[in-house]
């Protein structure tokens, strides 16, 4: 299972990207694909047009919800790794792609290699 971050999401739609090309990968091994409600949210926020936004809804059709179990998680994370300013949200993908045992598509690696060491794997 493959979790997206929003902005992973938002260069699939960019046809001949990087992440364009391993979701086609992903996609031809019959990879399973989820989002987190938080990145999920984020990616609605947009901008975006219709066309991708219908895209999205295709591969998502029921982003996974964030749990109060995950806000303990995402909290601790959040705590653990130094209180980093605007890290909660990635805080909150990182521990529901750790509840499903799903590996995280991000493009800003630098932003989730803090949570690593916390059970977070990268696609």
């Amino acid at each position: 299972m493959v979790h997206f971050d929003t902005n992973f999401l938002i260069e699939v739609n960019v046809v001949g990207s990087a992440a364009d090309t391993k979701f086609r990968m992903w996609s031809a091994a019959n990879e399973t694909f989820g989002i987190c409600s938080v990145a999920w949210a984020e990616f609605l926020c947009g901008p975006l047009d219709a066309t991708a936004a219908a895209f999205a809804r295709q591969i998502f059709p029921h982003p996974e919800p964030f749990l109060s179990a995950d806000a303990l998680q995402a909290a601790d994370l959040f705590n653990q790794t130094g209180r980093r300013s605007r890290s909660l949200p990635d805080c909150m993908i990182a521990a529901v792609a750790i509840r499903c045992d799903a590996r995280l598509a991000t493009n800003n690696l630098a932003d989730f290699e803090p949570l690593l060491p916390f059970g977070l794997v990268f696609a």
